[in-house]
């Protein structure tokens, strides 16, 4: 099997190569730059590949995977920027579909939690998306574009609607990076919000073996979230992550106001992502059963 990633040089698409490598199967980076590119530890191919500027032939040209982990898209963290559908999403559409018209199979996407908008409490992926910013709008006006395509061009999608990530290597803005950069610096405290909004987080790894898993699997699930489904307060999260480093830091809370482009308590419904794990489990043991059975 070949399995190509865009995005490979971010910080999801690091993990989900390190996750790759644990599978039998041919890796391609796509990445936008293949002289800045830094890759270590990664044997399989690197390709140049931008969004912006690509061939009709660029399915050819990356080698004709079986399937594709869609991490690209630019203009992040700034979700409330016009950038996300009158540049991104025309651009994203136009690589996609071309892929997907030239014969790729199967494709695998990250969507975000933002696409469900300002509603509380647990997330379900049966739910109406009302995305209340630019980067929720476009991601899922995106997600609708390829469902109106698997009309004409039959492929396999799976949109991983991606809640909360944190872990090493994530953006030097996000909430984990800041606190351990105010560690580094010998800060006695570190300012945030009241810290009592909910939220759902998972370890990056953690969601980097569930892309890996569906691209695998190629199975057309659609929507799913990928996601703890457990919810948990910011601040008790912050508190966890001081604990389980053993960082000397205390918090300062109500420094910042809370963000008004989320709501203050929600979290994914993670049944459904579950039960593809369980199932997919099944399968495994399934094939492994009927392999040592004939090697006997």
């Amino acid at each position: 099997m070949k399995i190509a990633v865009t995005g490979a040089t971010g910080f999801i698409g690091k993990y989900v190569l390190a996750e790759l490598s644990r599978y039998p199967v041919e890796v391609i980076a796509l990445v936008r730059d293949i002289s800045t590119a830094q890759l270590t530890d990664f044997s399989g191919k690197v390709i140049q590949c931008d969004l912006a500027q690509f061939s009709s032939q660029i399915f050819e040209e990356i080698d004709h995977p079986d399937s594709l982990i869609h991490l690209a898209w630019s203009g992040l963290p700034n979700y409330k920027s016009l950038h996300h559908f009158e540049e991104e999403l025309p651009r994203q559409y136009a690589f996609l579909s071309t892929l997907i018209r030239s014969g790729l199979p199967s494709l695998v996407i990250a969507g975000t939690c933002f696409e469900y908008g300002m509603i509380c409490g647990e997330l379900s992926e049966i739910m109406l998306p009302q995305p209340s910013n630019p980067y929720g709008h476009a991601k899922n006006t995106l997600r609708c574009h390829l469902e109106y395509l698997q009309t004409e061009v039959p492929f396999s999608l799976a949109w991983a609607r991606l809640f909360y990530l944190y872990g090493e290597g994530q953006s030097p803005k996000s909430l984990f990076s800041q606190l351990r950069e105010s560690v580094n610096q010998h800060k006695t405290t570190f300012g945030m919000s009241e810290g009592e909004q909910l939220r759902d987080y998972l370890h990056v790894s953690q969601v980097a073996q569930s892309l890996v898993k569906l691209a695998m699997s190629a199975d057309n699930p659609g929507i799913i979230n990928v996601c703890s489904g457990k919810p948990v307060s910011v601040r008790r999260l912050v508190e966890q992550w001081i604990k389980e480093n053993g960082w000397n830091i205390q918090l300062n809370l109500g420094y910042y106001p809370y963000p008004n482009y989320e709501p203050i308590a929600f979290w994914g419904d993670a049944r459904k992502l579950e039960n593809i794990q369980d199932n997919q489990k099944r399968r495994s043991q399934k094939a492994g059963a009927k392999s040592r059975t004939r090697s006997s």
